[in-house]
């Protein structure tokens, strides 16, 4: 996500004060932003952890880039995880940190993301989305010219995954069963809020620990171009990408921490003009599945502009301070390597999530728990 679009906070005059998020609010002001912190430099001294959230965003096999953001971030025994908003591959991220965390801790969490890529990548070995001889020897992660794919994407135009796939076969159950413990899932202490769309009503619905089952899972990944939609007490849902790429609302009611750190994998702004076929369609994916986020966060802009918000959710939303794990890869990316699940690109993947949030550390730490480090009132230009 380019810098231009979400970009570091400028300096107001004064910084709101923190209370419990079930706590009557004093008000809320633009956050303020401090000084970057020296490269390598470690974070400024604390009284003790401090409360976070995270906001996942989905983007298929893109999610190993979350992934190394994740391992990183769990190496800070500063940073104290609440909770997590995750969509598609960024519930499936969420889910596996919160069962890891639940059996072991911050290694167990660390331990368990690498299994569950592991799993992904072992199970590719016999996917038919494979890339072309020409790809693997230039280095390009793309499946734009790989048969299969290709096929694949016209015929997903003639016939539904009804008719190709009568049975509603999906190699992920396998994957979750495997990686996921949800009985402990669900005593975890990281809470989890999962996004689904319901086909019927076009809404999203969030689930929660006790809700999580791989059904839910499946549902929140469900593009609806490749797989039957996952039916959950009576009702069908889709990619929850559709209704909100991770949704909000959730860490501003639910959770105590008012620091929320973004990891998106959808870029907000791509230079250029898309002119192939191709290039349209991935620029009309990313602007729909950002579409939802990006009104959550203008919300958050706007309130911060209020006078005095009062007491009211107005004013936790107006309180919520985000930070935002910058990432260029996927500017170079395109929608046909999400589904290219080979080890060495989401190890590759991986690597690039662990250097975004070595930076994202050296840049913002000091801001975590005081302000925001990006500024949200770009958002209203425009509007």
């Amino acid at each position: 996500m380019p810098s231009k679009v979400l970009p570091p906070a400028a300096p107001p005059a004064s910084s709101a004060v923190k209370t419990p998020r079930r706590a009557p609010r004093r008000g809320a002001g633009a956050s303020p932003v401090a000084a970057p912190l020296p490269e390598g430099a470690p974070p400024p001294a604390r009284s003790g952890p401090v409360p976070i959230d995270l906001a996942l965003q989905g983007g298929g096999s893109h999610g190993a880039f979350t992934w190394g953001v994740l391992d990183r971030l769990l190496e800070e025994d500063w940073l104290r995880i609440e909770g997590i908003s995750g969509t598609s591959a960024g519930a499936m991220n969420a889910a596996v940190l919160a069962d890891g965390f639940a059996a072991g801790g911050r290694a167990g969490a660390r331990a368990a993301l690498d299994a569950y890529w592991g799993h992904v990548a072992e199970a590719a070995r016999f996917s038919p989305f494979q890339r072309g001889p020409l790809d693997v020897l230039l280095g390009r992660w793309t499946l734009d010219h790989s048969p299969l794919f290709v096929t694949m994407d016209l015929m997903s135009r003639l016939y539904s995954p009804y008719d190709l796939n009568p049975g509603g076969a999906n190699p992920l159950r396998a994957i979750l069963e495997k990686a996921i413990d949800f009985e402990r899932l669900r005593a975890s202490p990281v809470k989890l809020f999962i996004t689904a769309t319901n086909v019927r009503t076009g809404r999203g619905r969030v689930f929660r620990n006790a809700e999580i089952t791989p059904e839910v899972l499946m549902a929140s990944a469900c593009l609806p171009t490749l797989f039957q939609a996952v039916e959950i007490d009576g009702e069908s849902y889709w990619d929850g990408g559709y209704s909100g790429n991770p949704t909000m609302t959730p860490l501003v009611r639910e959770l105590e921490s008012d620091d929320t750190i973004l990891i998106p994998i959808n870029p907000v702004e791509r230079p250029g003009t898309p002119r192939t076929a191709s290039e349209i369609l991935n620029r009309l994916n990313e602007v729909s599945f950002n579409a939802v986020l990006l009104k959550e966060l203008r919300m958050i802009a706007l309130l911060r502009q209020v006078a005095d918000p009062g007491n009211c959710e107005g004013a936790q939303w107006a309180r919520m301070r985000i930070h935002l794990v910058r990432n260029s890869i996927m500017d170079t990316l395109g929608y046909s390597s999400k589904l290219n699940a080979e080890w060495e690109f989401l190890s590759m993947l991986r690597d690039e999530g662990r250097k975004a949030a070595d930076a994202f550390l050296a840049v913002d730490a000091g801001n975590i728990g005081k302000r925001s480090s990006v500024d949200l009132d770009v958002l209203l230009e425009g509007v």
